[in-house]
């Protein structure tokens, strides 16, 4: 399954670079993700960091993910983003994202948590009322 995701993921990522020109790439945490000697910030152990690819950079993405020289500000800093720590992958352009989950057993900010400490289904519904409010 993980080979089928990781394929799927892969093309979602070079198609929406290919319509929109650049395509944003959201990572979580983890001890196999390499960014440079900056590495993740505090904020971004919890959140994730969101990264940025567009047509003109030199990057590889291989079976094992995505490896490219980012910068960050001024610093140029070597980054190595294992496949299954892309959480989501999104154009603004295109007004599209496709997110998946880590898997059993990745260690990332859901994995490892017990059963009964997830939110129930109906905990994660936001209602919305669309409804005119009269004056």
């Amino acid at each position: 399954m993980a080979g089928s995701l990781d394929e799927l993921r892969k093309k979602v990522f070079f198609d929406m670079l290919n319509l929109a020109g650049r395509v944003f790439v959201a990572v979580g945490y983890g001890d196999d993700v390499v960014i440079g000697k900056r590495g993740f910030l505090p904020q971004e152990k919890e959140k994730g960091i969101i990264l940025v690819f567009n047509q003109k950079m030199n990057f590889t993405w291989d079976e094992e993910g995505i490896t490219a020289t980012l910068v960050f500000g001024t610093t140029p800093e070597k980054c190595s983003i294992p496949q299954d720590r892309i959480m989501t992958i999104f154009s603004p352009e295109l007004n599209a994202q496709f997110s998946t989950f880590p898997q059993n057993g990745a260690s990332g900010q859901h994995a490892g948590k017990e059963e009964s400490e997830k939110p129930a289904a109906d905990e994660k519904v936001i209602k919305v009322d669309f409804g005119k409010k009269k004056p």
